[in-house]
C-alpha cells in the first residue's frame, strides 16, 4: 500500500469520528478479481480500499469526509464504500 494513501485513510478515520473496517485493501494482480480485469485496478496499485458501512449515517459521514480529503475514486454500495486516489479525472459510481 502506498504510504500517502494509508495516511489519508487514517485522516479519514480520525475526521469521521468512528472506527471502520477495511474489507479489501491491496490485492495482488493475480487475485481473481484483479486477474479478471483487462488491467489490474487501483487495489493492485496499493491506492484503494473498501470500507464497511452498516447504515446510511456512516455512509454519509464517510462520503462527506472522503470528498473533503480529496479521494478521487468513490464507489458507493449498500454495505461498503470504495475509495481510491486515482490520478485521473475524479469519478463517483454506485454498485
Amino acid at each position: 500500500m502506498e504510504r500517502a494513501f494509508l495516511d489519508l485513510l487514517d485522516e479519514l478515520r480520525h475526521s469521521s469520528g468512528f472506527p471502520f473496517v477495511i474489507t479489501s485493501g491491496y490485492r495482488s494482480p493475480r487475485h481473481s478479481i484483479e486477474a479478471a480485469k483487462p488491467v489490474p485496478g487501483k487495489h493492485a496499485q496499493g491506492i484503494a480500499a473498501d470500507i464497511a458501512v452498516s447504515n446510511a449515517s456512516q455512509r454519509h459521514t464517510l462520503l462527506k469526509h472522503a470528498f473533503n480529503l480529496g479521494f478521487t475514486g468513490i464507489g458507493v454500495a449498500d454495505t461498503y464504500i470504495h475509495l481510491d486516489t486515482r490520478g485521473t479525472t475524479p469519478v463517483v459510481w454506485t454498485y
